[in-house]
Formats: C-alpha cells, sequence, structure tokens
C-alpha cells in the first residue's frame, strides 16, 4: 500500500497571505474626461458643469472609478472635484489617477485593516502569483506591516519563495 501523502506546508508554522483573496469585488471604471474639453483640450466652466449635472451618474451605481484626462490638457483640480462630488452617491470609491493608482489606494485601504497580531513571530509567505490585479504598492505595505512581527517574511510558493526578511535572533 501507498504511504500517505503529508501536505508539510499546512502542518507547518509557515502562514500563507494571498492579497488576491482580499480583492475587493465590483467594476472598476476609468473615466476620461477628455470629451468634456473643447477640442479635448480646453476646460470651458459653463459647458462642464452642464455635462456634469446631465449626465446619467447611475451608470457608476456600487463601481470603482479613476478620474483622468488623457490628453495633455491643464485640468484644474476642482474639475476633478466637481465629478467625485456627483458620483459620491453611486461609486464605491472615486480617484484621480489610473487604474494601477486606485488599485494600490484600494489595497492601501484593505492593508491598514489587516490584524497582522496573529502573524507574530511566524514564518510568513506573501503569496506571488494572482489572477487578479495586486499592484506592487500593497506588497510593499504589506511587508513593511509584517516586519515587525514576523520571524521572517518570504515572497512567492511554500515550495519556491524568495526571502526577504528574517528577524535577527537577539
Amino acid at each position: 500500500m501507498a504511504e500517505e501523502i503529508v501536505n508539510r506546508v499546512a502542518n507547518s508554522k509557515l502562514k500563507v497571505i494571498d492579497l488576491e483573496d482580499f480583492y475587493p469585488e465590483g467594476r472598476r471604471v476609468l473615466f476620461d474626461i477628455k470629451d468634456w474639453l473643447l477640442e479635448g483640450l480646453v476646460l470651458r466652466e459653463k459647458d462642464f458643469r452642464t455635462r456634469v449635472k446631465t449626465h446619467d451618474w447611475s451608470q457608476y451605481k456600487d463601481c470603482y472609478v479613476a478620474l483622468y484626462c488623457s490628453t495633455d490638457a491643464v485640468v484644474p483640480d476642482w474639475a476633478y472635484m466637481l465629478i467625485s462630488l456627483e458620483l459620491q452617491e453611486y461609486s464605491r470609491l472615486t480617484i484621480c489617477g489610473s487604474l494601477e493608482h486606485l488599485e494600490s489606494i484600494l489595497y492601501a485601504s484593505i492593508i491598514s485593516e489587516i490584524d497582522v497580531s496573529v502573524y507574530q513571530d511566524l514564518p510568513v509567505i506573501i503569496k506571488g502569483c494572482s489572477h487578479k490585479p495586486v499592484p506592487a504598492n500593497a506588497l510593499i505595505l504589506l511587508t513593511q506591516k509584517l516586519k515587525p512581527v514576523s520571524k521572517s517574511i518570504m515572497f512567492g510558493e511554500a515550495c519556491s519563495s524568495v526571502p526577504l526578511y528574517k528577524k535577527s535572533k537577539k
């Protein structure tokens, strides 16, 4: 009879954190304001305010929205602020920037809420491969949050991890 296969990783003190498990579900929208500018370059306040007031913002219900301008227009900050006020009722979060910036902000908020005390004096692997977008900033923030409490920090998979930090023995 064949020997039973034992999962030594599951039976060890090693803790694996997969940031993909914390991925907030919801549609991401990149909202380009260039079409609301004269020739894509000049913001005319009256026209812009009319577009903001008449736009159907309900289509962004429960979305994460990143506002940006794809042209080289000089867009005053108040323009993004004005749009964000309209989106506030509908979107889960509105930021000014790229989708990558949006993901970084989402994960920064998530990581700030993680209770790392459960990793006290334990070896930790931050899982590397994911199917959802986990920005490098999220990995950095998590690493910095874990350093004061964990025994060691590695990156990757249990079978092939890269050591990043090991607490010195005092």
